[in-house]
């Protein structure tokens, strides 16, 4: 199966079944095809993107006993997974001359991303909520129309936001089993080492594509745009462990924890979060990716 398939499939699919469908034969990149920029994925009826403000926000964790609000937290990952497989196939048909060991690897990332969303879903329907049934937003798709380069990809998506979820996929998955679920806790672990290689292959990326003169973090930060900046990659609890798993340097670990440490925040609300620094499993009331 040509990868230019594969990617176009996710992005023109009005069906589920076919968007998180893996490849029926072994992938080749022989026909990259000339550069697409979709501005919107083709989405089933249920999955289309709604207006803004009209998504159900996050749960608060402490309302996890109940199976509803577990499942809506569900529904809300199941989409922030189904919206990373089509910003990863975005990334796929918009830069068909990045290095083709890059694409079959990115590739490789959205088969685990297809089966994150499928995961999410299940659960989501295990606890009474099917996967359509709620309004849902469009938050990093919308963030992806503003890449123009792999190195932006890589600066938003797998450092920033992929970042994000190796703190708030181990404070969902302690949620949970405060509030009894284990099997939802076991498939918040599951993500979680699957986003350490996805960080990781973020990581191996940045260093070979960035110029000579850039270290890693000058890279980081000059490929995000804005909103997002170096503190978005980082839950309500830095945990430095899966970040060195992921293959972060020591230096970059300290530089990225100053700047979440230090980070102001945006608008008239002046109350910061408690933020604190730990390498265990916390709670958060924050929408993973």
């Amino acid at each position: 199966m040509e990868l230019r398939h594969f990617a176009e499939r996710i992005l023109k699919s009005a069906s589920l079944e076919k968007k998180l469908a893996v490849p029926d034969s072994p992938l080749s990149d022989r026909e990259p095809g000339e550069p697409w920029f979709p501005t919107e994925p083709v989405r089933p009826a249920n999955l289309q993107f709604a207006p803004a403000r009209t998504a159900p926000k996050m749960p608060h964790p402490n309302t996890l006993r109940d199976p509803q609000r577990r499942g809506v937290a569900h529904h809300i990952m199941a989409n922030h997974e189904l919206q990373a497989c089509e910003v990863m196939a975005r990334t796929l048909v918009a830069f068909p001359h990045a290095p083709t060991e890059f694409r079959m690897g990115l590739a490789k990332v959205v088969q685990d991303e297809q089966r994150h969303t499928r995961m999410h879903a299940r659960h989501a329907e295990r606890c009474g909520v099917e996967f359509g049934s709620l309004p849902v937003n469009c938050y990093i798709w919308k963030k992806s129309l503003e890449f123009s380069s792999v190195l932006d990809y890589l600066a938003g998506i797998p450092l920033t936001f992929e970042g994000a979820n190796l703190d708030h996929s181990l404070e969902w998955k302690t949620a949970f089993d405060v509030a009894g679920d284990k099997k939802s806790a076991a498939c918040m672990q599951v993500i979680h080492d699957d986003e350490i290689e996805h960080v990781r292959f973020g990581m191996e990326w940045l260093r070979q594509l960035k110029t000579d003169d850039q270290t890693e973090w000058t890279a980081f930060e000059e490929h995000l745009n804005w909103p997002l900046r170096p503190e978005k990659s980082v839950g309500n609890h830095f945990n430095s462990a899966p970040r060195l798993a992921a293959g972060m340097s020591a230096e970059f670990i300290e530089l990225l924890r100053h700047a979440w440490e230090t980070a102001e925040p945006i608008g008239s609300n002046t109350n910061r979060p408690n933020r604190q620094s730990s390498d265990k499993e916390a709670q958060s009331n924050t929408e993973s990716k």
